[in-house]
This record gives C-alpha cells, structure tokens and sequence, in this order.
C-alpha cells in the first residue's frame, strides 16, 4: 500500500482541506494516509474527523495515526510538511514581544524579519532530523513542504540534504484573480506569469485574450488608494515599482524598510499596517477552535469540497503522468531566475508529472525586482548559515542585513535583541557557538 504522511497532522483545518483534496483523487483511493504530531490529543481529533469525511466522500484511504515519527515516514511515497516549531506559546510570543521592546514592530514575523530569522533557526533543525529520517526510511519520497520560513526551510532541505523538496504557498495560484476582484474586473479568460522569491514574487504578465490588463489595473488601484483598504501597500509597491506582489500587504509591510518606521507613525495609518497581526490572528485561532472543535470532530456527516491547494494536484499529477504547471519553490538551480542567486531559493512556475519537478526558466527579472528580491535573499542566505554552521555571528549577520530591523535599529543594538532573543528562546533553539 503506497502511503502519504502529514506532518503536523494536529493542524486539523489545513489537514482537512489537503488531505481531504486528497480522498476525492481516483489516483489516490487505497492509499495509507498516515498522521503525525507531537500533540496526541490534536492527532486523535484530525483522525477522527478525517475517517468522517472518508466515510461520507466513499474514500477507500487507510487513515492511520501515529505517535512514532520514523515509524509514520516508513515506506511513505509522499510527505507532507506543516509543522510549527514552537507554537503560539512560547515562541511566536517572544518572536513579538522582546523586539517591541527594542521599538521594533512586526505584523506577521513569519518569512524575514527578526521574527522569521527566528522562526527559521527553531524550524531547521527539526526539518534536517526529518530528512535524516527520512534518508533512513524513504529515502526516494517527496516532500511536499507548506511550513513558513519557505524559504529558507526549503533552500535549506535543497542545499543539504538529497531529499526531493519543493516548497508550496497560498498567495500564487490566488494572487491574479484576487488583484481583478478587488479592482472590479473580470476574471475570465485571464493569462499570467509570476516569478521571483516566496511572499515575494512578482506578477510579471497579466492579460485577457492577449490584452495587457496591467494599465488598466494601475489607473484603478491609484483611485483606490484614495480611500482606505486592506492592499494598501501592495498597491503602493506596485506604483513605485511597476508590479503587484503575491503577497499580502501586512506581509509586504515588514518586507521592505518602507512602512514600518518610527520616525514616521502617520505610515502606520496612511497604509492601513496591521501592527502584531499575526498574534492576533493566533489568539482568534485559538478561541475559534475550542468552539468549533465539537461540531467538526464529532460530525459525522462532514464532507469536504476540493480547494484550491496545490497539494493534491501535485500527487495526482505524479501519479497519473498528467501534466500541471504550479507556481513551486526551489533552487535557484543553473539561474532560473538570471539576476538571482543560485544559492536562492525561488518561486517559478513548474511542470509537475509522473517524472516529478522540472522548474521553468524565467530569465531576468525587472532590476528594480531583482533588487528587492536581493534585499530578503540577503537575510535567508544567512539564516540558513547560521542554522547550519551554528554561529552566532551569523544570526547577528542575517538580523543585520534585514531590510527592516536595519532600517530602525542601530548594529549593536541588532546584536543585544538577538543575544536576549536566543536566551529567551532557551531550548527551542540549537547551542550557538
């Protein structure tokens, strides 16, 4: 029985919407599915409410749980990443808190920034343990990883290790019909073309019947920006830089050494930032749950409708030999993207079939892309150094060249907020040298 595993099973939500993708693929039915997660309590309530939908989608999938991780990834043909190291507590709350302290604010702190170095230097650890694993036990599966920092857990997984990876995002696949929509425009018979690094990639071609919608597009986003809503920024970078970005405003906020300055609050207003969104976002998550929790474990008539997630396109894909194109994250291999590093990890388009990834050659970016592309290279490249040479110095090096935290703190005071991060952090992160 071929078998696909979920880490972070305990996820029950994003499990269900990619893994119950999953039980509606013909190419899938027989499967192992199997379930993994620290926390048993949450991975009996995924299992649970995965075997309802299977029951009521007529799945022949095998769900299985387990609480032994190498013994979950044995024999796996498929591996599916979305863990979060740390948590909402402790991590993301120190991640926030003690950089507020040092005047420096956040809205999500989940890809750059001194809170996604953060993040990463947690994560990287437990994904190279995963690849030992998996060397061990499935050595020819793909792993399929939706965890935040993507790129630098992604680079990281493709640099030093031989597992296969491509890195999979929400914004891509989303990003062009959800620009039209909120600009009043249609969405159909639309072409595109977005490349660059994950949460930001450039929507480089937008057209309609071989029409160039982006002139259109510009004049209607000036007038929206007249009045406050939700996109502001991206609408921002777009008129001083040509493009609309994948990813969200309050994302692209602390991306860029633009909007988030002490010296200038009224930005704050002016483009309508959501200051420490992401602990927010956690907060509701979690009260949301302990009422929803019931109604979605406990019913059994729950059923599930095929999302827009790449996940279960992709297997499909491989195991029919029917070919897609998917927006994936991967090595910078041979300069997919010219005027990147290859040591980059980029988000192109991909053909995925039974042969697996084959990334598409993009060329060029626009310079002033490349240029901020470059900007947020800069801090993976050296978080991922020091996760993997453990080197505090290279922690200090990848804060330092943060396009936001060096736009508002002075080089010792970046250096004091690591050392008090990493104590903070205590066990949660590797011993530094």
């Amino acid at each position: 029985m071929s078998k696909i595993i979920f880490l972070g099973a305990g996820s029950s939500v994003f499990a269900k919407n990619v893994l119950g993708d999953c039980m509606g693929v013909a190419a899938l039915q027989g499967f192992e599915f199997a379930l993994f997660d620290i926390d048993h309590e949450r991975l009996k309530d995924s299992a649970q409410m995965l075997n309802n939908i299977k029951t009521n989608l007529g799945s022949t999938v095998n769900i299985v749980a387990y609480t032994d991780r190498e013994e979950a990834l044995r024999d796996a043909k498929y591996v599916i990443n979305a863990i979060q190291v740390g948590g909402y507590e402790p991590s993301t709350i120190i991640d926030f808190e003690i950089p507020k302290k040092y005047g420096l604010r956040q809205t999500i702190a989940d890809t750059i920034g001194i809170g996604g170095i953060f993040r990463s230097l947690r994560t990287i650890p437990v994904m190279m343990d995963i690849a030992e694993d998996m060397q061990e036990v499935c050595p020819d599966a793909w792993l399929l990883n939706y965890t935040n920092p993507m790129a630098t857990l992604t680079g990281c997984m493709l640099r030093y290790t031989d597992i296969k990876t491509v890195g999979l995002c929400h914004s891509v696949q989303v990003c062009a019909s959800d620009l039209l929509k909120d600009l009043d425009m249609p969405t159909d018979n639309i072409q595109w073309k977005i490349a660059g690094t994950n949460h930001l990639a450039w929507l480089l071609e937008i057209n309609r019947n071989g029409q160039d919608l982006y002139p259109e597009i510009k004049k209607r986003a000036l007038e929206k920006q007249q009045t406050k809503h939700h996109d502001m920024v991206r609408y921002e970078l777009m008129h001083r830089f040509g493009y609309y970005v994948t990813e969200s405003s309050e994302h692209n906020a602390e991306y860029h050494p633009y909007f988030i300055k002490r010296q200038y609050p009224e930005l704050i207003e002016r483009f309508n930032i959501p200051l420490d969104e992401y602990p927010r976002r956690c907060i509701s998550q979690i009260a949301d749950w302990k009422k929803m929790r019931v109604d979605l474990i406990n019913d059994q008539n729950l059923s599930h409708i095929r999302t827009h997630e790449y996940g279960s396109y992709i297997l499909e894909a491989m195991e029919t030999d029917q070919p897609i194109k998917i927006g994936g994250n991967v090595l910078n291999t041979d300069g997919l993207i010219s005027n990147l590093p290859t040591s980059a990890c980029v988000e192109v388009p991909c053909l995925i079939d039974a042969s697996g990834v084959t990334p598409t050659y993009v060329g060029n970016l626009p310079e002033q892309l490349a240029a901020l592309n470059r900007t947020n290279i800069n801090t993976q490249l050296l978080t991922i150094e020091a996760a993997v040479t453990g080197k505090k110095e290279h922690i200090y090096h990848a804060a330092m060249l943060d396009p936001h935290t060096s736009a508002e703190l002075s080089i010792d005071v970046i250096v004091s907020l690591c050392d008090e991060l990493i104590e903070a952090h205590g066990d949660w992160l590797p011993k530094c040298k």
